[in-house]
């Protein structure tokens, strides 16, 4: 190994994924020593550790590498953001769902997941800034954003995105619309809404899939869904046909590439970021940061 090892922090959540075998896990970070990386682990201790430590400790790295669910990915993001020079990015998967790297193509196995990080391909991302949170790849109100963090940690593991998909059919028989404002690159959307989503992402909590096509991650869009409230029984068909059927632009929902928007409602609006719950305001702004996140993929 030459004398300019490249130095990486690894920012691990040892509560996520801990049904699974530890050994994938070593075996990536001796892959990663193997190709020069000198490795310091941190392990986080509570909520907001990760995103504390990559803003304090990050800049001192050549890569920082978040192992752990799509939830310490983003506080690993939202840590670096801070950066004015933030370093590359890695991510070893080892939550219980793990969309944002089924929609990067991330191997869920550590070990390849590191041989992707050794080929050093850089990958620009946009994110998104709520407010003043960060999101990876969705920030969603509505219908099924409880499904997220209202899933046992037991149950996630054992079923993954079944679990997800069990507790949004639940769901169906309470779902209640949301009166909101949306403006979003000038257009505005007035009504009443089971569920929105603004994401950068082709995966949705195991519940949606966008065509990867239509899904760029670096060109300062988002991709805005909006599922409106079915006046009837032939719309909520309608509405369920377009969602199995993956058909965005049917009459049932909405469905928009915009860059930023802002929405206004009156009514309580839980909503989810990566999955990560975030409470109620009167008044969102969301804003694509365009090409902010580095990662080796």
């Amino acid at each position: 190994m030459d004398t300019h090892s490249k130095k990486l922090l690894l920012i691990f959540n040892p509560k996520a994924g801990r049904s699974k075998p530890r050994g994938p896990l070593f075996d990536a970070l001796a892959l990663l020593s193997e190709n020069g990386y000198l490795v310091r682990i941190h392990r986080t201790t509570a909520a907001g550790d990760a995103a504390e430590t990559a803003a304090r400790e990050g800049g001192d790295y050549d890569l920082v590498v978040a192992s752990g669910g799509d939830g310490t990915l983003n506080e690993v993001i939202s840590g670096l953001s801070r950066l004015e020079h933030p370093p590359l990015l890695g991510y070893l998967p080892q939550g219980s769902t793990n969309d944002f790297a089924a929609s990067l193509r991330i191997p869920g196995d550590p070990e390849q997941a590191a041989a992707a990080i050794v080929q050093q391909r850089v990958q620009v991302l946009d994110i998104g800034r709520w407010n003043q949170r960060c999101f990876a790849y969705v920030a969603s109100f509505g219908a099924f954003t409880k499904t997220s963090y209202s899933a046992p940690q037991a149950a996630k593991n054992a079923l993954g995105h079944f679990a997800y998909i069990l507790e949004g059919m639940k769901d169906l028989n309470s779902l209640r619309p949301y009166r909101v404002k949306i403006t979003a690159d000038g257009e505005t959307l007035d009504g009443e809404y089971l569920f929105g989503a603004v994401c950068n992402s082709t995966s949705i909590g195991g519940l949606m899939k966008l065509d990867p096509g239509r899904v760029v991650l670096d060109d300062g869009k988002f991709e805005l869904l909006l599922i409106p409230n079915p006046k009837n029984a032939m719309d909520l068909q309608n509405l369920v046909m377009d969602l199995l059927n993956q058909n965005y632009d049917g009459q049932g929902l909405i469905f928009r590439h915009v860059s930023q928007l802002h929405l206004e409602t009156k009514e309580d609006l839980p909503w989810s970021l990566d999955g990560e719950y975030a409470p109620s305001v009167p008044a969102v702004d969301i804003v694509n940061c365009r090409g902010a996140l580095r990662m080796l993929l």
